[in-house]
């Protein structure tokens, strides 16, 4: 639960076209789609794929790190990385099953970016229900486990010599195709009021400079007056 008289405290902090910006963002959020980078090596792709999330409002980014580390790069990500959940499942275990079998839990299809011969193109994939959009390395693409454990298959439209794109740009294609569709449809995309809540506290915080400290403070006044 979140304290309201402590997020009025700190909401006095912050300027009203600040806190107006948050709630306009927060709208346009959702959770409907996901986004799942396995084994993403290079900071600057996992980076810009980040940043894509954020431009076309998606929330969570899973990280799967079986190989790799994936990391994030400040100058490429342009801060957007602050205002997104990301989760990283690094275990020493079967990071890519259990990655898979939390967002079926959470109601999501997997489906695997690939140009795979039985892989729906882009302008035909149906937004309706909810999904998880895996990229995988680009010379080798998604593990077997994930081509195994797919629900479907997607594909962008390519009429060139080469075969392949930069997951990058994959992911901003196929991102701004299905939230664009999304925004279009009469489905209920959006976060909920309690999610929106939560986000917007989180936010709140993050913008706040030596925000434990205040926070410290304003406890221990309470504690006095009490």
């Amino acid at each position: 639960m979140i304290d309201e008289k402590l997020l009025e405290y700190f909401e006095g902090y912050l300027t009203d076209k600040r806190k107006n910006l948050f709630r306009k963002i927060l709208d346009d959020r959702t959770r409907h789609f996901t986004v799942v980078l396995e084994d993403i090596y290079q900071a600057h792709n996992a980076s810009a794929v980040v940043r894509t999330c954020d431009i076309f409002g998606v929330q969570d980014v899973h990280a799967i790190e079986n190989k790799y580390t994936n990391k994030v790069s400040r100058h490429v990500a342009k801060g957007s990385q602050k205002w997104l959940n990301q989760y990283r499942y690094r275990t020493d275990g079967d990071n890519t099953k259990e990655c898979l079998d939390n967002l079926r839990k959470k109601g999501y299809q997997i489906i695997a970016t690939t140009p795979h011969n039985d892989s729906c193109l882009l302008q035909d994939f149906d937004v309706t229900k909810k999904s998880a959009f895996v990229f995988g390395v680009e010379a080798e693409g998604v593990s077997e486990t994930v081509k195994e454990q797919a629900d479907g298959f997607l594909k962008i439209p390519m009429v060139g010599f080469t075969e392949s794109l930069n997951i990058s740009v994959a992911a901003a294609i196929i991102l701004q195709d299905v939230t664009t569709k999304l925004r279009n449809s009469d489905l209920d995309w959006r976060l909920s009021k309690e999610e929106k809540e939560i986000l917007y506290f989180d936010w709140v915080k993050k913008t706040i400079k030596n925000v434990d400290k205040i926070e410290a403070h304003y406890y221990q006044k309470q504690k006095e007056e009490s």
